[in-house]
C-alpha cells in the first residue's frame, strides 16, 4: 500500500532531498513555513489530523547558532521552534499514529569536549566518537534547543509515540530552494577560492560531514528496514576538520589554492563550537566515506 509521507521544512536543502527520494513510490504532502507554523500546537493538530500521513517527517528548525547565543529574542524563537515545536509535531503523530521522524545534531553533545573532564573524554575518542545513548552535553544555546527537541520525543515515547530521532552533522548538498536556505561550507569555499589565494581554515575542531542525498535515501532505508524506533546515527563515514575538508575539496576540485590551518581563536564567534562532536554510528549501516559523497556532489 501507497504510504503517505508528510515532510516539514520542504524548501530546506535536506527537505528538497527527501521529496525527491520518497516521491518514487509515496505519496508525499510537502509543506515548508507558508504552509504551517510549526509553533501552533492547535494549527499543527488540525492540519495534520485532516492530512493523517502514515510518516511526518521533520527537516524544520532553526539553526543561526550566533544569533541565538547573543539575542534572546532569537533563543525564545530557537527554543520554540527546536523545542515546542517538535513536542506538538509528537504530539500530533500520537493522535494520528503516524511514525514521527525529527532530526538532531551533533551539537547536542559539544559540552564534554570543551569542558573539564579529560578522562571521559579520552574514553569517547578511543570508541572512535560519541554513541547513540551517551549522555549529551550542549556546549551552546543551540545545542540547547535542539537537545530540548529530544527531550519532547522520548518523553513521548510511553505515550505510543512511534519514531526515529537521526542525529546528523555538517550537511551538505544541492541547495534548498527557502529564501533561508544557506550554503554549505563547501560552497562558501569554494566562493572564497576564486577572491583568495590562501584560506585559513579551523584545524582544532573535529566532526562529520553529511551528504543531503546519503541522508535522504537512508531515512528512507530506516523506515522501509525494519529498524527498532530510537535514536540512530547518520552522517557520512570518516571523520576530519575544517582543514582537513578544505585541503579534500581543493584536491577533489583541482583548485590551486593554499589552505593554512588555524585554531578556533582565529575566528571568534559568539557561540562555542564543539571542539569535538564526532557522531559513531552502531545501529544503522555506515554511510560511504565523506570525500566520496563530496566527489559525487562536485561532478567529479
Amino acid at each position: 500500500m501507497q504510504k503517505k509521507i508528510l515532510i516539514l521544512g520542504a524548501k530546506g536543502s535536506l527537505g528538497g532531498q527527501l521529496i525527491k527520494i520518497f516521491n518514487d513510490d509515496c505519496e508525499v504532502v510537502a509543506w515548508d513555513r507558508g504552509e504551517i507554523d510549526i509553533t501552533d500546537n492547535e494549527l499543527i493538530l488540525k492540519k495534520i489530523n485532516d492530512v493523517k500521513p502514515d510518516v511526518i517527517i521533520s527537516a524544520a528548525a532553526y539553526n543561526a547558532v550566533d544569533r541565538c547565543e547573543t539575542d534572546e529574542q532569537q533563543f525564545e524563537l530557537a527554543k520554540k521552534l527546536n523545542g515546542d515545536a517538535v513536542g506538538f509535531l509528537a504530539q500530533a503523530a500520537i493522535e494520528v499514529g503516524a511514525i514521527l521522524v525529527h532530526y538532531s545534531t551533533d551539537y547536542v553533545f559539544g559540552g564534554i569536549a570543551n569542558g573539564t573532564n579529560n578522562e571521559r573524554m579520552k574514553q569517547i575518542k578511543k570508541q572512535g566518537g560519541f554513541k547513540e545513548d551517551d549522555k549529551p552535553c550542549p556546549v551552546n544555546k543551540y545545542g540547547e534547543t535542539k537537545l530540548m527537541g529530544e527531550q519532547e520525543i522520548i518523553r513521548r515515547s510511553g505515550q505510543g509515540l512511534k519514531w526515529y530521532l537521526i542525529r546528523t552533522s555538517k550537511l551538505f548538498g544541492p541547495k534548498g530552494e527557502s529564501e533561508l536556505a544557506k550554503p554549505s561550507f563547501f560552497d562558501v569555499i569554494l566562493q572564497l577560492s576564486k577572491k583568495r589565494d590562501c584560506i585559513d581554515a579551523v584545524n582544532g575542531e573535529m566532526s562529520c560531514f553529511t551528504y543531503t542525498i546519503d541522508l535522504a535515501k537512508a531515512t528512507k532505508k530506516l523506515l522501509e528496514g525494519g529498524y527498532g524506533y530510537g535514536i540512530y546515527h547518520i552522517v557520512n563515514s570518516g571523520p576530519c576538520t575544517w582543514y582537513e575538508a578544505v585541503v579534500e575539496l581543493f584536491k577533489i576540485a583541482g583548485i590551486d589554492v593554499k589552505a593554512n590551518p588555524v585554531s578556533s581563536d582565529k575566528f571568534p564567534r559568539p557561540a562555542k563550537r564543539p571542539k569535538y562532536s564526532v557522531l559513531l554510528n552502531t545501529k544503522f549501516e555506515q554511510l560511504r566515506s565523506w570525500k566520496e559523497a563530496l566527489r559525487e556532489y562536485l561532478g567529479k
